[in-house]
């Protein structure tokens, strides 16, 4: 008897548990739209990066950019086409791979997001621009930074950060004008980001009057680098540029010191992280990269973004600034065409002018951040230190 469920209790369960979904659960489906519930409108903004595996550290930390910004907005009882609204995190893993990044991209549309932040690297954002286009919906990239994201001509793509054409040109420049590298190995991870960066490296350090004495690849999963290392020390390079993520740069690192490969070590922003002077250790000190944008501290809004962010999250990794920045300039546009409709707050992101953390952000005609800068940093004593900013205000 004990087993036994009569009839008119497991009614009553059934009964209980639909009462007990959440509206915006309810809403969700083909004719979802904001929900209004409690006298507030939701409105929800998709994001995805890799949460589990090497780069959860940076997912986690670009969920957390766009989170404090959500929090923030909704302190502040913003009011948008006449009603109250309340903003909602859906925060999906993508893993860093095209292919679920795609199902994820997917997901976002049949819930009716009305905003994506994301996603994290630019091999899973090409791929999923494309279905946002085709779906009418709005995606500002906080990181992904392979020019091809912007020159596919979509409406509704637009980035908060420098491109890889900008950033490549600053690097390789930089590689043979200020670290004297004459003789240059090159080593990418074959993503849309380390391929794309090392191409527009390379052009650049052979303009400037550097050789490619060797270019050699790996993979994003990768950990031992010692039989390309061993064929690159063959060659006597002064300096190695790495483009990929701190991953697999960390371990290079460690291994060229190993190896007694003396080269200058250079990447981009994919290892200037926290993560990889831990996992470098000593060898880190002296690695020179990039980051697109000015120096945080010298914003001015700058240091108190990081208090608050970091009183709450913990250091920041990589992208969580330009998160923030992406969420805000997004319900910005919304405050200005009164609408959380893709459609009606689209038109608003190309007159962006907006005072951010990271940069004063206005658009081109592609979508890509005007006049960005790039700052190049050096491991010195286990801290980034700032050696030249070049472009932006």
């Amino acid at each position: 008897m004990k087993k036994t469920l009569t009839l008119g209790v497991l009614a009553a369960a059934i009964a209980l548990s639909a009462c007990s979904k959440k509206p915006e659960e309810a809403a969700k489906g083909a004719d979802a739209k904001p929900v209004a519930t409690s006298g507030e409108m939701i409105v929800r903004i998709g994001h995805a990066a890799p949460l589990t595996g090497p780069q959860a550290h940076l997912g986690k930390d670009n969920e957390n950019g766009v989170r404090l910004a959500i929090d923030e907005l909704n302190t502040q009882g913003l009011t948008i086409g006449g009603q109250k609204v309340k903003f909602e995190l859906e925060s999906e893993d993508d893993q860093a791979d095209p292919r679920i990044a795609t199902t994820v991209a997917q997901k976002f549309v049949d819930d009716k997001v009305n905003g994506v932040i994301g996603h994290l690297n630019s091999g899973t954002t090409i791929p999923t621009s494309r279905i946002y286009n085709d779906s009418g919906l709005v995606q500002i990239s906080p990181s992904a930074t392979n020019p091809k994201y912007t020159q596919q001509g979509y409406k509704g793509a637009y980035r908060v950060m420098a491109n890889d054409v900008q950033q490549g040109q600053v690097l390789g420049q930089f590689a043979v004008n200020d670290l004297a590298a004459k003789k240059i190995a090159i080593i990418d991870d074959r993503t849309a980001y380390g391929q794309g960066l090392a191409d527009e490296f390379e052009k650049a350090a052979k303009a400037a009057g550097g050789s490619i004495v060797v270019r050699e690849f790996t993979n994003d999963k990768a950990s031992d680098f010692t039989a390309i290392l061993t064929k690159i020390k063959g060659t006597a390079p002064d300096l190695v540029f790495y483009g990929g993520m701190d991953g697999q740069g960390a371990p290079m690192a460690k291994q060229m010191q190993t190896l007694g490969l003396k080269a200058k070590f250079l990447g981009g922003d994919g290892i200037h992280t926290a993560e990889f002077m831990k996992l470098a250790g000593a060898a880190a000190e002296g690695v020179t990269a990039s980051l697109p944008g000015v120096p945080l501290e010298s914003m001015p809004h700058g240091p108190d973004f990081k208090q608050r962010f970091e009183s709450k999250y913990g250091v920041i990794q990589l992208y969580a600034p330009y998160c923030y920045d992406a969420m805000m300039v997004m319900a910005d546009a919304m405050k200005r065409a009164n609408s959380v409709e893709p459609a009606k707050y689209l038109p608003e992101l190309a007159k962006t002018d907006y005072d951010g953390v990271t940069a004063k952000i206005r658009f081109d005609a592609k979508g890509d951040l005007s006049g960005g800068a790039i700052t190049v940093y050096q491991v010195s004593k286990g801290e980034w230190k700032v050696l030249k900013t070049i472009g932006g205000k």
